[in-house]
């Protein structure tokens, strides 16, 4: 049994919040006077659950390193456990005798919200005081969005937090440490030069570069699958994971340069949506589960045989429709695609295919590098038509890639057995008359011929379907309610 010590110490769990810098939890464990145990766990039930995907926890490694490496300047390191929570802080109670938890709350999974929910009443019962502060501008609670903004504003406007973390007293014992087993470690520890690279000092580099010169074009290309890997951002997974916090992203641009250009002021909307969208998942988390409009629960998506082989297609990028193939094809390599073209993924699912949004939606979660769930869900329900406020957007595959890939690079990259096609023939192969494929260099592979789904023919009797929901009694009235909940005023 281990002896109880009786020292007091302040402890700061890590979980989507991957930085030293403006980072509020760490600033209240400076501000206790008492010495600070930073620790992240690798929590076994997390990892195995169906949203995550070994690029998810190789990024938190490459974090986690990346805060070691600022760490040991200061003689101080990560205790970095393979635990899930609760047994974790049981056993460094029994250590610890005067434990103080410092953490932000964490707008997740229903997985991570009911271990907060048990972590929390054992904190109570043993006399462990969690201090838990909210996530850029999100308000745990909220019923209504009347001050929302204006209190969001004045967040991103509040300044950053320096916290002096080279003046801490920090906790060095490792000896409560469950080391991550070597055979996971090893491949975590594997780098995939497809990925980005997570970590603090990594996300700061991807941010200057933005500014500096890359946002030049961000408006013109952020539509486009090939160029908005440039053109864009691409700091969607250092928000995701906590690398950056928003407020510094948000300063850093409104200090960059006055007037911002039109692409700068475009992507700061962004930021502001970022947030928006987590704060609906928080105050309705029931939305990893059933739409937010309730009136879509029974929408009579197909769950027949063919739908799931349909299904397994689209998973694997090989429904025969070229723009959706190498959409699909490009996230499961490089964890990024942008914004359009995932609407355009999810749209030919649950319009095309009418397959439900929840299966796609795992699968995607575990493809997105920058997977949040307080966007992932809205987002996902808003493209597939199934909030009944949205506008509802039919995406045609063959139209984006017609104006999102003129020349077809993206698909000749993606799907390259079809890279011999000439323009005319790329985007729509199936509409090759057959003689003519007998003309082709090489043969036109069976499912481009006969793809999945026609986009031209099944679309019209889908779309009426979609139509007919949206204007249903029940759909507008849960319509109002999620308004009312949800919409910041004017």
């Amino acid at each position: 049994m281990t002896s109880r010590n009786d020292k007091s110490i302040s402890v700061v769990w890590f979980k989507r919040d991957m930085r030293l810098q403006d980072h509020h939890a760490i600033n209240a464990a400076w501000e206790s006077g008492a010495p600070v145990l930073p620790v992240y766990l690798f929590e076994p039930s997390m990892m195995i659950d169906p949203h995550y995907n070994e690029r998810h926890w190789r990024f938190v490694w490459q974090s986690l390193l990346d805060m070691e490496q600022q760490l040991k300047p200061l003689n101080a390191s990560l205790h970095v456990s393979y635990d899930d929570a609760l047994p974790f802080f049981k056993r460094l109670h029994q250590h610890y005798h005067f434990i103080t938890l410092y953490s932000y709350e964490e707008v997740g999974l229903s997985c991570t919200f009911e271990r907060d929910k048990q972590l929390k009443a054992w904190c109570n019962s043993v006399g462990v005081e969690w201090k838990e502060f909210p996530y850029a501008g999100v308000i745990r609670g909220l019923t209504h969005r009347k001050q929302w903004l204006s209190n969001w504003r004045k967040q991103m406007r509040s300044a950053p937090l320096n916290t002096p973390i080279h003046k801490m007293s920090w906790v060095t014992n490792k000896s409560l440490v469950t080391r991550v087993p070597s055979d996971i470690s090893a491949k975590l520890h594997q780098p995939d030069e497809h990925m980005q690279i997570g970590g603090e000092s990594q996300a700061h580099q991807t941010l200057i570069s933005f500014l500096d010169n890359r946002h030049y074009h961000y408006h013109k290309h952020i539509s486009s699958p090939l160029k908005s890997f440039n053109s864009c951002s691409r700091l969607s997974p250092y928000l995701a994971w906590g690398n950056l916090s928003v407020k510094q992203v948000y300063q850093a641009i409104s200090a960059s340069q006055t007037p911002l250009p039109r692409s700068l002021q475009a992507f700061v909307s962004r930021l502001h949506w970022h947030c928006h969208f987590i704060q609906k998942f928080e105050s309705e988390c029931e939305q990893e589960f059933r739409p937010v409009n309730a009136a879509y629960q029974h929408f009579p998506y197909r769950n027949d045989e063919k739908a799931m082989q349909q299904f397994n297609a689209w998973c694997e990028g090989n429904t025969g429709i070229p723009m959706v193939d190498a959409c699909m094809r490009s996230v499961i390599k490089t964890g990024y695609l942008n914004f359009r073209m995932r609407a355009m993924l999810v749209s030919f699912l649950t319009h095309y295919l009418l397959i439900d949004w929840r299966k796609g939606a795992l699968h995607l979660a575990q493809q997105f590098l920058d997977f949040e769930p307080g966007i992932h869900y809205p987002q996902f329900q808003m493209q597939a038509g199934v909030t009944g406020t949205n506008t509802l957007r039919v995406y045609n595959p063959v139209k984006q890639a017609q104006d999102n890939d003129p020349n077809g690079e993206f698909i000749r990259k993606w799907v390259p057995e079809i890279a011999h096609l000439d323009i005319e023939d790329l985007f729509a192969p199936w509409q090759i008359p057959p003689l003519t494929q007998l003309t082709l260099d090489s043969p036109l592979p069976p499912r481009y011929v006969n793809p999945v789904a026609i986009p031209e023919d099944i679309i019209p009797p889908h779309r009426d379907l979609l139509w007919k929901w949206r204007e249903r009694d029940d759909v507008r009235k849960e319509a109002r309610r999620v308004l009312y909940r949800h919409s910041n005023p004017g």
